[in-house]
């Protein structure tokens, strides 16, 4: 059996590689010059393989995984996360607050998307259930675009236990954000209190802010609301981009 290390899953990843599919993944996450993932490399491995790979390595230690964060190569972050996730989620109490604090630290390698989507609920929001949550305004107020994406995806982890203050609290910051990336993610949180806790909050959330909110930010809140009730809320709208 191969020893657990970074350099085995760099392995189990290159195996799996496709040329072809990295080049069209380079395309669809922004890598080039000027665009929010210059400079990201892919190799061209699914999200699935990926997570074969990580399940295959869940007890990686924090500092082989340390090593695969800090990689230049998207899937080796993103199967670097997929393993801490699953190690907060399985583990106790104290690995719980080691993979949060390892998460924490090394923010500046969550660097795309994806991979602050498949990690901020996990690492961030579930650990502060219970919790103060002052941490997530800090991120909110950051000068870094994926910290505040982090802020903003870590909510999903209340909203799916039937908590929206933190949500739409954390919304109403980024309101002003200058980047679709975080008007995406404004509006997707949005989107899951109205599907999950229910379309009142996110009523009243549109009722405040619907006239000025970004345009992007309001397509995504309002996809489940009915047909008729969307086009009344485009409509009120200005044509913020």
């Amino acid at each position: 059996m191969s020893k657990l290390s970074a350099r085995e899953v760099r392995r189990q990843l290159a195996a799996v590689a496709d040329a072809e599919r990295a080049k069209g993944s380079a395309r669809f996450f922004k890598t080039g010059a000027g665009q929010y993932g210059e400079g990201d490399v892919f190799i061209g491995v699914t999200v699935p393989q990926q997570r074969v790979i990580a399940r295959a390595n869940r007890a990686l230690p924090l500092d082989e995984l340390a090593s695969l964060l800090k990689s230049r190569v998207h899937e080796e972050r993103l199967t670097a996360l997929l393993i801490l996730v699953d190690q907060y989620e399985r583990g106790d109490d104290d690995t719980q607050v080691a993979c949060h604090d390892f998460y924490l630290a090394h923010l500046a390698w969550v660097n795309n998307w994806d991979l602050v989507d498949s990690s901020a609920a996990y690492l961030v929001g579930a650990h502060l259930v219970g919790r103060r949550r002052d941490l997530l305004y800090k991120l909110a107020r950051s000068k870094s675009m994926w910290e505040r994406r982090v802020a903003m995806v870590a909510t999903l982890a209340f909203i799916q236990r039937g908590e929206h203050a933190d949500a739409v609290a954390i919304a109403e910051l980024l309101l002003d954000d200058q980047h679709d990336l975080i008007h995406k993610a404004t509006g997707w949180m949005l989107r899951e209190v109205g599907k999950r806790v229910g379309e009142a909050p996110l009523r009243t959330f549109l009722r405040a802010h619907a006239a000025t909110m970004p345009r992007t930010a309001l397509r995504y809140a309002i996809e489940r609301l009915p047909a008729a009730e969307r086009k009344t809320w485009l409509a009120a709208t200005a044509n913020k981009t």
